[in-house]
């Protein structure tokens, strides 16, 4: 198993099924935290709902259209990125990160994100590599700039929410631009 580090105590290593009840833990720590900017599908509620994200991600990566990996910091669960689609026909990636409140302000998704966009775009060729959050969320929004993103626009009113529908703003970055 590879673990990069991200900073002194921090590592990024892949996220796989086994992995669910760490998972499952995180989510507890941090589900209120996340619950108004990531999709339902993500938040798992007990052991078994996490495994099935998790192998949900594992099948994806076997198929080549996505991928999960955790962030431990001193040795445990803290959140992590992942690519949410990842189409090396089209060259086009989006990715995604969620992370515990004692885990913020750390540069730990910025750093873990980093690696997999450069990866996606230096190792598999991918050409555009996209960040959607749902407008408001400003602290994923603050991570896409750090990353040199552009700002595309904003998708009014296009995720489903349980106080009405969300805007949601869709940021990139270009190959050229990263590699620059």
């Amino acid at each position: 198993m590879f673990a990069l580090p991200l900073t002194d105590d921090a590592e990024l290593r892949p996220l796989q099924p086994w992995h669910a009840d760490e998972f499952l833990a995180n989510l507890d720590r941090c589900r209120e935290h996340i619950a108004p900017w990531v999709g339902a599908s993500f938040v798992a509620t007990d052991a078994e709902s996490a495994r099935r994200v998790l192998q949900n991600y594992a099948d994806r990566w076997a198929r080549d259209d996505g991928g999960i990996w955790g962030i431990w910091q001193r040795g445990r669960l803290v959140g992590g990125v992942m690519f949410v689609s990842f189409n090396t026909t089209t060259g086009v990636c989006e990715a995604g990160c969620w992370l515990e409140p004692g885990a913020e302000g750390q540069g730990l998704v910025t750093r873990a994100a980093r690696v997999i966009i450069n990866w996606a775009i230096r190792e598999r060729g991918i050409y555009r590599v996209e960040w959607v959050t749902k407008a408001g969320n400003d602290r994923s929004i603050a991570v896409a700039q750090r990353m040199g993103m552009r700002r595309d626009g904003v998708l009014r009113a296009a995720a489903p929410g349980p106080t009405g529908r969300a805007d949601m703003e869709v940021w990139s970055v270009l190959a050229p631009e990263w590699q620059a």
